[in-house]
């Protein structure tokens, strides 16, 4: 399924999107994570050592739910892991300005997310799930 206007709508607004990974055991894991929309992939960003990080360098499967009340949408597939240091650096800092501003973003990427061995995740919209959108 394709996202349709007002669901591309609703993942352009600022939200929190829940990330599920495999854990070793087969466990899911879960984090609430910062995202960003950018056309039909879903841009997410974490440190190397995270748990979530080694788990889809294991595991590539994945699954985000973003939830607002009773209207939610799924997204499952596969993620592609970019480790280049500056595309990484960039992705966070652009997620760091979505979801602080920009003086507080940028002031986020030099000060913190600079210092970190960063990964970013993306995820292609592929298979998705919707409730509360008709």
């Amino acid at each position: 399924m394709a996202l349709t206007p007002e669901t591309r709508a609703y993942l352009s607004e600022q939200r929190f999107a829940v990330l599920a990974t495999i854990n070793p055991d087969g466990a899911p894991q879960q984090t609430v994570m910062w995202y960003e929309l950018r056309g039909d992939t879903v841009v997410m960003n974490t440190t190397k050592s995270r748990l979530k990080g080694r788990n889809l360098a294991r595991d590539n499967r994945i699954s985000i739910c973003v939830a607002d009340g009773y209207r939610f949408l799924t997204i499952a597939g596969e993620a592609r892991l970019v480790d280049d240091h500056a595309i990484a650096q960039e992705d966070i800092r652009q997620l760091a300005v979505r979801y602080h501003g920009k003086e507080k973003g940028e002031a986020q990427a030099v000060n913190v997310f600079s210092k970190q061995d960063r990964i970013s995740i993306y995820v292609p919209i592929e298979h998705v799930i919707t409730y509360g959108f008709e």
